[in-house]
Order: C-alpha cells, then structure tokens, then sequence
C-alpha cells in the first residue's frame, strides 16, 4: 500500500483568455489557435519529459487552472489529461478539475471533459447582477452562468464550484446578498468567494474605482459566513466554503504544504519544500522549458509560512505537529492566539488553536501579531 504522504497534485496552467478581466493580474493573453496548439504540444512534451522522477507517486489531484482553460476545448484538455495520465500514477479517485467561464461551457466541452475522466469543474461566475459583470469585464451574462451550470449538471456533474466577488465599486450590501441568494439558488457543491483587489498594472487599479470601506467588507463578509452556515456549507478557509466531503481536495494542498508539481508558463511547484517555477514566458516554454529555483515567501521562514497557511483554515494549527516539524516549542506562538479569544478573534481545538470568522477578518493582523514573538 503506497504511502499517503507521497501523494501528489498536478498543476497545469492554461495562460489564455478570450479577453483580459479588468481586475486580473494572473499570465493570460488572447492566443491565435496555431498558439494555442503549440502549447499543447510542449506541454505534453514537458509532461512526458519530468513523469519518469515521479512516476512511482499516485497522483490524487490534477488541477487545470488559467487564464481560461475552457478556452482551448475538451480535445485539447482530454490530450493534457491523457498526458498525465500516461506519465503519471493518476489514482482511480483522484479530483479532477477544470476552471471554466460560463460562455464556453458549451454541450461539447462538457461531454469530452466527462469522457476524459474530469469530475469536477470551477466555474467564475462572481456576480449574479450584468452591470456588475460588465464592470468586472466578464464575457457572460448571469443567465448564460445559470444556464451553463444546468447545462453541466444535466451532462453529469455534480461537484461544481462557483466563484464570487464582494466589495465591488458601490456595491450595496442588499445588492451582494442578492447574488449569494441566485448563487445559492443553482445549489453549488463548492463556493469560492473573495473581496475585489485593485493589483497594481491592471486597468481596474489605473481607474482606480471606490471600493466599500473596510467596515463595509467586514459586513459583506460575516452576512456572508452566516449566510453560507445556515445553507450548510463548513467555512474550511478563509475564502471557501464547501458541502461535506466537498472541500477542494487540490487548493488544499496548498495549505497544508503537500507536494504539487506544476506545468505550463508562470506554473509553481513545491517538491519537498523546494520551490521552483516557469517563467511567465510562453515562447520560451514552447522552444526550451526550464524553470528557475524560487525563495521561500518573502519574509517567512518555513515555520512562519507553516503557522499563517494552517491558520488560514478551519482547521487552524496542531501545537504537536508544529514542534515534530520544526523541532521548537508551539507556547510562545499560542499564548498570543490565546491572548485574542476573549475578542472572539481565536478558538481553542483538540490540538491548538483556529481562528473565527471575525478572526479570520484580521487574520493578517493576528498573523503578524503571533510571529512577532520571533523577534523577542
């Protein structure tokens, strides 16, 4: 029996889009189709060429992210599946997803990704009101979203999760709690949700819009966790919910520091800790794929980087798994996090500490808070 702890994801990155959203910073352009099967090409090439270092390790994720990989059809994606699949020990239950955007989730994407084996798809739909997709940049309209979401469920799918946007330009909290409602409506196993951030270079930072204050988020967000508990949905980080057994078996082994090994321009890997990635470089992938050694994140040695991905999650931080990791005593770290639960901001587990819905509101705060006692 293959042991747990060698299981690893796949990450493939799609950099293409229709059109570029006003808000994104990620590496995606509009490509021409001769493009966009060139890329397919190097990245079964490079797929093949690193399987044999990993070919004893079941694979239990694969992750199709972008850019929008619905974009480059169900042949193209069935062939990056197959590729790994062909490479790789892909484990008979292992997750399966490809983000979508409701305009190119046609009848024949759906039925050659079911035929290739995906089983779940992240679909962004961020706002249930056309103005605000508009604003946003989206392609579709909400009732092309729902559509496409009917049109999924009817082709097989039953673990779909939609992206949501809060704190949008004069966005009213009636206004997003009627797109949590439409949202909610189309029964969703999985929902992303996240606050509008202006990244510098995009064109929404240059218009540079007015984004509800604060106070104003902070409310959006908890009528949100409110919201999504009474539906049913486990808050299991800071920004995801999820039906039981729905969680987001790939993105979470971004939080818990499991290993994944990525492909495609601008795609990361974590490998034992090492961190290594492809230049966010299309022609240089296609003509001699490398990738370049990276620093852990800036300003957070592995313990620090440890604590703030555990406390990101509804799970929080394991004192005992903290000192077997790294060797040094968890008392100095969970007196600060015991420190903050009279506010309401931490909580007590079996084995440490976790941060509430409020908590999670200042979780960067508290972050910085609980590892200042690394300079004491």
């Amino acid at each position: 029996m293959k042991n747990n702890h060698a299981q690893l994801g796949i990450y493939l990155h799609v950099p293409f889009c229709a059109s570029k959203c006003g808000y994104c910073d990620f590496y995606s352009f509009a490509a021409s189709e001769g493009e966009i099967d060139r890329y397919t090409d190097s990245m079964c090439r490079e797929i093949a060429r690193n399987a044999l270092s990993f070919a004893e390790r079941p694979v239990d994720t694969v992750y199709f992210g972008g850019g929008t990989p619905s974009l480059i059809g169900g042949e193209r994606l069935g062939h990056l599946l197959q590729a790994v699949r062909d490479g790789f020990s892909v484990m008979e239950d292992a997750e399966i997803t490809v983000e979508c955007n409701p305009d190119s989730m046609d009848e024949a994407l759906l039925s050659a990704l079911r035929t290739a084996g995906v089983n779940r798809l992240s679909v962004g739909v961020q706002s249930a009101h056309d103005d605000e997709l508009r604003m946003l940049g989206r392609r579709h309209t909400f009732a092309q979203a729902e559509q496409a979401i009917l049109r999924a469920e009817h082709m097989g799918f039953s673990n779909i999760s939609l992206d949501l946007m809060y704190g949008l330009p004069e966005q009213s909290e009636e206004r997003f709690l009627q797109s949590v409602d439409a949202i909610l409506k189309l029964k969703p196993a999985h929902l992303s949700c996240y606050s509008l951030k202006l990244e510098s270079g995009t064109p929404m930072a240059e218009q540079n819009p007015v984004l509800p204050d604060g106070d104003a988020q902070a409310e959006l967000y908890l009528k949100l966790c409110d919201t999504l508990k009474q539906e049913g949905y486990l808050h299991y980080e800071i920004s995801n919910w999820a039906k039981p057994e729905k969680h987001s078996r790939h993105n979470s082994r971004y939080w818990k520091q499991s290993d994944y090994l990525g492909f495609g321009p601008s795609a990361h890997s974590c490998i034992a800790g090492r961190r290594f990635a492809y230049p966010d470089d299309l022609k240089a992938f296609c003509t001699h794929p490398q990738t370049v050694e990276e620093e852990a994140v800036a300003g957070f040695p592995p313990h620090a980087e440890y604590l703030m991905l555990c406390l990101r999650t509804s799970d929080g931080i394991s004192a005992g798994a903290f000192e077997d990791r790294f060797h040094r005593s968890f008392a100095p770290y969970a007196s600060r996090l015991r420190a903050l639960a009279a506010a309401g901001l931490t909580q007590p587990t079996e084995t440490g500490w976790r941060l509430t819905d409020a908590g999670f509101l200042v979780s960067n705060l508290i972050i910085t808070d609980t590892l200042s006692v690394d300079d004491e």
